[in-house]
């Protein structure tokens, strides 16, 4: 694997985002933030930052709570479309997302890629689009199983990170976050060992530095996604190229997800 850019660590505070992915409905997405309030404090959100990514149906419920309760994490989106407003049945606009005060969206996820089609241009246009409407996109990239176990690793997630991000400028990456996350380790109880995850972050870091400079590469944030949890959190998050983490089934519950925002406390 490249050598990484950038000091240890660069002085990036880590971004712990929960997936929920279709799961809670918008009474159950209530009782999670309520949960998830007396769970996450002040003290957390000092050492991280936290973003809930609910489904579409729950955003404006999550939104009220979030705002009115003052807590201390943010809302995320989980996909949207590239354009503003059109004939798209079923689709959402960024545009909308933004009116949410959404701050996160993930693009790119694989499972838009893997069972939706999405391509890489998809995903491209995407990530502009969240951009442009003042948010920031978490773009992810990872391979399946029968792609690591041939050496294409470094391949796959090379080009989904230059063409996911192609046409952006440097401060542009550097204010974005990229989301590793293993295909095979996703839901799957799998994951990645510590030193495996780190390689593979610290290329996508070398590849933003060879792509889009140094300074892009010290402030680009990179996530670990792949069965995340409470007690593998700190080992994944003392690796010098992981920023966070992108977790799933763990987020799912209050005390998983704090868990993982806690990771600090199992150090």
């Amino acid at each position: 694997m490249a050598e990484a850019a950038g000091a240890a660590g660069g002085g990036r505070k880590p971004l712990i985002s929960g997936n929920w992915k279709m799961h809670h409905n918008h009474f159950d997405a209530i009782t999670m933030v309520q949960k998830l309030g007396y769970l996450i404090g002040e003290a957390d959100v000092k050492a991280v930052d936290v973003s809930v990514h609910p489904p579409f149906t729950d955003l404006r419920s999550v939104q009220t709570l979030i705002e009115a309760d003052k807590l201390p994490f943010v809302l995320g989106a989980q996909n949207c479309h590239w354009e503003e407003k059109g004939a798209f049945t079923g689709e959402v606009a960024p545009g909308m997302l933004a009116k949410l005060n959404v701050s996160y969206v993930i693009v790119g996820h694989s499972e838009r890629r893997e069972l939706f089609g999405e391509r890489d241009e998809d995903v491209n246009r995407k990530v502009i689009a969240v951009l442009k409407a003042g948010m920031t996109p978490i773009m992810c990239c990872g391979e399946t199983l029968a792609e690591r176990e041939a050496g294409e690793t470094e391949s796959k997630v090379g080009r989904q990170l230059r063409e996911g991000l192609a046409g952006l400028s440097p401060a542009q990456v550097g204010g974005l976050v990229v989301a590793y996350e293993p295909i095979w380790a996703i839901g799957t109880g799998k994951v990645a060992s510590n030193e495996d995850a780190q390689a593979v972050c610290g290329y996508l870091r070398a590849q933003v530095a060879e792509q889009w400079g140094a300074e892009a590469a010290g402030a680009v944030r990179i996530q670990y996604g792949g069965s995340v949890k409470a007690d593998n959190a700190a080992g994944l998050m003392a690796c010098e190229d992981i920023d966070g983490a992108l977790v799933g089934g763990a987020s799912l519950e209050a005390e998983s997800f704090a868990g993982v925002v806690q990771y600090r406390l199992a150090e």
